[in-house]
């Protein structure tokens, strides 16, 4: 194994990829465009190892949207190497960068990894030429190592071709100590915090910044991707938190924090070792973060709400309780409702987060569904549009459930790709997504729990009035074609 340390200069590149539904106009980034986490995180142990790193953000401020322009400005920082990490929905965009950059400067090494990646492994990179290698699973150390000049045959993790084949080898071990890892290199994106918003009425205090404090799951639900962490549950100390959420503020000025952990709270010890930490020396900053059922009790919400917690979002997915024991097992939905009902007497908002058209949807549990979400009183809500994904569960068998559109661009939850047997088509679907999202943003109960707090969403008010043209788009996407369907209904 070639052991020489060789500084090179690495643009590491978040594709833009498609982010809204065929036809329109992309409004997502105005919304809510988020921190490249991963990316991040590479950069900044890149720059550790005394290598010239750069971000290319094609979600960022000024990022211009057509592919030609973005690789002209890659190439503009002279990189030895490109690496790219991605989606399913984003990964024709890196590919298409990636033949652009090796047709202009065939010398450029180029790189993908990501959870698609992690998924396909050799298959994909033998149908993409325009990228030498591929990094499975975590890439902190499997990039540093093909930075650093090691032998390709030797990098764990590493997808590279032998003879003109594509092959695999052995996976990367986790990195067992996350604290060893320094904060990401938010320092590299232009316009941080500033241009990165998080959702609308999810804060008070802006600027926000996202964070992620764990990896890994212990839990197999059937629509879930974990190629990139697989199972276990790996998470940084609350010591370790503390100093980036400081970190973050000192240098920054951030003032709210979405903490996007699916198990913030699995591990109760550093939870509680945290809030008091934030109890004892306050950072003058709020934050949200994700819970699993079964995972908080009236102690420990009453900690998160004096260490400055502002909403906790609630994975649910469906009320049908068949839908529930084959998709999210270990979940009730007296559970569902207890917990709801404890955060809230916490005083914290409660969000639920649900999924629709995952196989054995109908009719029936769609309605069931949004019964259910109305009787919550919930203080915000996410529907998601499933998506089938290469390395979930479910995968094996998808094309026997329903009808399946393998679109890789229109695999981001945000369009129906499958439609599940018990419905009739995909235009029923986006129908009756649109009618039950609606139908929680018209609830009175709803809208009289927004309106009290009309005062602390100011800000968010502010931006919306800003962009309010786009948001007035967006929202003509969430009308129901009523007419057609109460025609076929009636029929």
């Amino acid at each position: 194994m070639n052991t020489r340390r060789q500084k090179k200069r690495i643009v590491l590149v978040h594709p833009r990829g498609f982010n809204w539904l065929p036809g329109r106009r992309d409004i997502t980034d105005i919304a809510n465009r988020m921190v490249p986490q991963g990316l991040l995180s590479i950069a900044a142990w890149l720059s550790r190892q005394g290598h010239d790193v750069c971000v290319y953000d094609c979600l960022g401020p000024g990022a211009p949207l057509d592919t030609h322009r973005q690789a002209r400005q890659i190439l503009g920082f002279g990189p030895d190497m490109v690496g790219f990490s991605t989606t399913t929905s984003s990964f024709p965009d890196a590919a298409e960068l990636a033949g652009k950059i090796k047709q202009a400067r065939p010398e450029t090494i180029t790189v993908c990894g990501g959870v698609h990646v992690s998924a396909l492994q050799e298959k994909l990179l033998a149908d993409y030429p325009a990228f030498d290698f591929m990094v499975a699973g975590e890439g902190e150390l499997t990039m540093s190592e093909l930075a650093g000049g090691f032998d390709p045959e030797g990098i764990d993790g590493l997808i590279h071709r032998t003879g003109g084949e594509a092959c695999a080898n052995e996976p990367r071990k986790h990195i067992a100590d996350l604290d060893s890892l320094p904060f990401p290199a938010y320092e590299k994106l232009p316009g941080f915090p500033r241009d990165y918003h998080l959702p609308l009425f999810s804060y008070v205090h802006t600027p926000g910044a996202t964070m992620i404090t764990s990896r890994g799951c212990m839990y197999s639900c059937s629509y879930c991707d974990r190629s990139v962490f697989r199972k276990g549950y790996r998470y940084n100390s609350a010591a370790y938190i503390y100093e980036h959420m400081k970190y973050l503020r000192d240098k920054f000025g951030v003032r709210h924090i979405n903490i996007y952990d699916d198990l913030f709270t699995a591990h109760r010890r550093r939870i509680v070792e945290l809030c008091t930490k934030l109890a004892e020396m306050p950072l003058g900053m709020n934050f949200n973060c994700a819970v699993r059922v079964g995972y908080t009790d009236d102690e420990l919400l009453g900690m998160l709400k004096g260490a400055g917690c502002l909403m906790v979002s609630l994975g649910i997915e469906s009320a049908d309780p068949d839908m529930l024991a084959r998709h999210k097992s270990g979940v009730s939905l007296d559970e569902v409702r207890d917990t709801v009902a404890r955060i809230q007497a916490a005083g914290i908002r409660a969000k639920g987060l649900f999924m629709m058209g995952l196989p054995g949807e109908t009719e029936v549990s769609v309605r069931r569904t949004s019964d259910f979400i109305i009787s919550l009183g919930l203080d915000d809500m996410n529907m998601a549009k499933f998506t089938p994904f290469p390395g979930a569960p479910l995968w094996s068998t998808i094309r026997e459930e329903g009808t399946f559109e393998e679109d890789w661009r229109l695999m981001n939850c945000l369009n129906f790709v499958f439609v599940p047997k018990g419905i009739a088509s995909r235009d029923k679907l986006d129908y009756l997504y649109n009618e039950h999202v609606k139908r929680f943003y018209s609830d009175p109960g709803w809208r009289r729990r927004f309106r009290a707090r009309l005062w602390e969403h100011r800000k968010s008010l502010l931006y919306f009035l800003r962009h309010l043209p786009s948001f007035w788009s967006a929202k003509n996407q969430f009308e129901p074609k009523r007419e057609r369907f109460d025609a076929q209904d009636d029929g």
